[in-house]
């Protein structure tokens, strides 16, 4: 391997703007649905409208950062500069968090979708996704990004042939159902975690800041563009699926990570040849994302172990191809161990409750840098600051109230099995084990860094 050395630059806005929807778009293909049956589909589309609101406000609130500190690190940069290293250690934890365990999540959709058309067994589907996206990335950015280009172009495509293909099957009566709201708030409280699949992972295109050409300019472009782009889809997507099938449908119990095939298969029938497209082209949309976070979580792991949080080895580049090969390899152990549970549920609350507190983390740092460097040079200032941050950052702390609120641990449920399957006291036993590796190892390496160096390490 060779030393730690600096990331290629070859992105430019349109492989941001692949990176951006890619990272994102397979929670229009599964996920979400779960948050269907808790609040009924227009309890859905609005919560869906509510996280809408805060990634729009957060994305021009991160911009801003991402653009000031362009550095593969992303949030943990952005914390530790404002923050201090605690606050570099918990932005670190959140990314993670979500990082780590989103594909896997992803990966067993992918098994689904191989089982509902070819009948190969789920987690062999998902095991195989690791071995050959983890390799891709291995190979080389410009390949990763060029793949990911193509196969998030081929995803969004078939988003909009199935509006088109569903569209003239929409049944009113399957959306505005009664009540309208299942459970009224508490339902419209109960979906907001889904809803936030959506867009999950969307600011893991800031990790790519090191290999972005002239990141001070292209990085707007692409966070902008991937922006509009995905509240497109994740509304055709609402609306369509929600109008074809009904609340008992749209979590099917044979393959419940998989509701656009059986909305096709029910308007079209399963053997349908576009019902068969459609299935091959899904595909595409969640390798998009896979591929995507996987790329994402090996660039903060660099950065982290860069930055002594994490194992050196990890910050050591491949000889020949460039890349942080062990960054690739020990995240993608790690999520096919995740995977093999067959939890898909318990792996979304994992990443969901990491994605939110990283935004929040993410949210004071930039009132803190505007706090204690005015004069830090901001290509890109957030508009109408501070009403956009605020906005974003009361939605962020609503979303985790929401994660904690549907913890059967908070309630005071003993229930091993019910636990087992609760995100929170996971993600407490991992924030432990988290806190004493950085109070134990990670905390005297830093205090005996220079302070040149300390702020290097953000830069």
């Amino acid at each position: 391997m060779s030393g730690h050395g600096e990331l290629k630059r070859v992105l430019r806005p349109i492989h941001l703007w692949a990176i951006a929807v890619g990272l994102v778009i397979s929670g229009d293909y599964f996920g979400w649905n779960y948050g269907v049956p808790k609040a009924g589909p227009v309890g859905m589309i609005l919560a869906t409208l509510v996280v809408t609101v805060m990634y729009l406000c957060f994305i021009f609130s991160y911009t801003e950062l991402s653009t000031a500190i362009p550095n593969s690190g992303g949030p943990y940069a952005y914390a530790r500069r404002a923050l201090g290293p605690f606050g570099g250690f918990v932005a670190a934890f959140a990314t993670l968090l979500e990082f780590v365990f989103a594909p896997p999540a992803i990966a067993l959709a992918i098994g689904d979708y191989l089982n509902f058309r070819f009948h190969v067994p789920p987690l062999a589907g998902a095991v195989g996704a690791f071995i050959l996206f983890g390799a891709v990335n291995i190979v080389g950015v410009g390949i990763a990004v060029t793949f990911e280009l193509v196969v998030t172009a081929l995803a969004a495509f078939e988003l909009v042939l199935y509006f088109f293909l569903t569209a003239p099957h929409l049944q009113v009566a399957n959306i505005v159902t009664t009540p309208l709201v299942k459970d009224g708030w508490a339902g419209l409280f109960a979906a907001l975690p889904f809803s936030i699949w959506f867009y999950l992972g969307l600011e893991g295109v800031a990790m790519s800041a090191e290999e972005v050409v002239d990141p001070k300019r292209d990085i707007p472009k692409g966070y902008i563009a991937g922006m509009l782009t995905l509240v497109v889809l994740a509304l055709g997507t609402l609306i369509c699926t929600n109008g074809v099938l009904t609340v008992d449908e749209i979590v099917p119990k044979d393959t419940p990570d998989a509701p656009l095939p059986h909305a096709l298969a029910k308007v079209l029938a399963s053997d349908h040849p576009m019902t068969h497209l459609m299935v091959y082209l899904g595909l595409f949309g969640l390798v998009a994302s896979f591929h995507g976070i996987l790329m994402g979580c090996s660039r903060q792991v660099f950065a982290l172990a860069r930055a002594d949080y994490l194992p050196k080895f990890m910050a050591q580049l491949h000889p020949r191809f460039g890349t942080p090969v062990w960054a690739v390899v020990v995240p993608a152990l790690v999520g096919v161990a995740a995977a093999l549970t067959g939890q898909g549920a318990l792996l979304i609350g994992l990443a969901g409750l990491g994605a939110v507190l990283l935004y929040i983390v993410s949210l004071i740092s930039l009132f803190a840098l505007r706090r204690r460097e005015p004069g830090l040079e901001r290509p890109f200032v957030a508009p109408l600051y501070p009403v956009l941050p605020v906005v974003a950052l009361v939605l962020a702390l609503l979303f985790l109230a929401a994660f904690l609120a549907s913890s059967p641990l908070l309630h005071g449920v003993a229930d091993p099995a019910m636990l087992a399957k609760d995100p929170v006291p996971w993600s407490l036993g991992l924030f432990g084990i988290a806190l004493a590796h950085f109070l134990l190892v990670t905390r005297p390496k830093v205090a005996r860094q220079p302070d040149d160096a300390r702020m290097a390490a953000t830069e």
